[in-house]
């Protein structure tokens, strides 16, 4: 793997993989992923959807603007959300979000087995599934039909500039030259800018808890988002009797292979079981991603303020795939010096953390 690019990113997830496909048709990009397939961790363990205002108003201008490339390539599903709460006024809700009041008899329409306090709903016409495997894959395919090469098992240990070019040395002895390293490492971020002599930021990763149940109610394919408004719960239909289900928790981690813990799995099954009263047959499946957050929850995407040829393009939660067509031609105008800008790219500049 000794050569020489433009842009050499780490990490190969869908942060770095829709970043490489939006340069490769103008730079010469490699994608050093650590692992032996790219977006193990995070991406391909996504129960992901599209979700308005997920993340909050910052993060809501990224996923409006990525919305009409997922719909026009076929990557969104519509399913419709329900936001749950017991009081009218316990709704967190993004200005600018269409949603429909549900009084406690609609929601039982819709939810049929709703345990008596919830009271209150809101309808998300616009939620939709992604079709994450699909669209992770097709930036890749896009990445190589553009010359741009993704190699796996290439653990970066330490990158050093001499001039105006990187010198990557990874794990197995190979050298990579590049005049630009995108940080698209994740949970790893951190460990990459140590790696290449540049300030940490604070990225901490965290776990999310993610169960397949079994229950005794039929028909739950088409089953809307059921969210909590306290955000401590959601689930939604996946085949005839199942459900996808999570805590919503976010457990502090080490970036690590993140596995989920029985305590979790037992704090979403209770979850679950005081919002309907469907019985839960068994646990199908369980699992566990990691979800990066930069010490204010916002994305971080920009030149280190100290070291100007070093890309951060981290800190996206768990709204990486629904802003990812956005977030990657923001970043590629940022390298680049040149296209259109999907969203104010200010509030993203790793400037702000001093």
């Amino acid at each position: 793997m000794n050569q020489s690019v433009d842009v050499l990113i780490i990490g190969g997830g869908i942060a770095g993989a829709s970043l490489g496909a939006a340069l490769a048709p103008r730079k010469s990009v490699l994608i050093a992923e650590a692992e032996d397939q790219p977006g193990r961790h995070s991406t391909g363990r996504s129960a992901a959807f599209w979700h308005e205002g997920y993340g909050g108003p910052l993060v809501a201008p990224l996923s409006r603007a990525s919305r009409p490339a997922l719909q026009a390539g076929g990557f969104l599903s519509p399913r419709g959300a329900i936001h749950l709460g017991t009081e009218p006024d316990g709704f967190d809700i993004v200005e600018g979000c269409a949603v429909q009041p549900l009084d406690r008899a609609e929601l039982e329409r819709r939810l049929p087995g709703l345990r008596p306090n919830w009271t209150h709903g809101l309808w998300e016409p616009a939620l939709a599934d992604i079709d994450v495997a699909r669209l992770h894959a097709g930036y890749l395919a896009e990445l190589r039909r553009d010359g741009g090469i993704v190699r796996e098992n290439a653990r970066l240990v330490n990158a050093r500039r001499d001039g105006d070019a990187w010198t990557a040395e990874f794990e197995h002895g190979e050298q990579v030259r590049s005049s630009v390293i995108v940080n698209a490492a994740g949970a790893w971020a951190d460990q990459v800018a140590a790696a290449c002599s540049v300030r940490a930021l604070g990225v901490a990763p965290k776990r999310r808890t993610m169960v397949q149940l079994r229950v005794g109610r039929r028909g739950l394919s088409p089953l809307p988002l059921i969210i909590g408004a306290a955000g401590d719960f959601y689930f939604k239909g996946e085949g005839d009797q199942s459900i996808w289900l999570s805590p919503h928790d976010e457990i502090t981690t080490e970036p690590c292979d993140a596995a989920p813990e029985e305590y979790d799995i037992a704090t979403a099954i209770d979850r679950f079981e005081g919002v309907v009263d469907w019985p839960v047959e068994r646990v199908e499946r369980s699992w566990a991603g990691l979800r990066s957050f930069a010490p204010d929850r916002a994305p971080v995407f920009g030149f280190d303020p100290s070291e100007p040829q070093f890309f951060w393009c981290v800190g996206q939660g768990g709204y990486g795939i629904q802003t990812a067509p956005a977030a990657a031609a923001l970043c590629a105008a940022l390298i680049l010096g040149d296209g259109a800008m999907p969203a104010d790219p200010r509030p993203y500049y790793p400037q702000r953390f001093g």
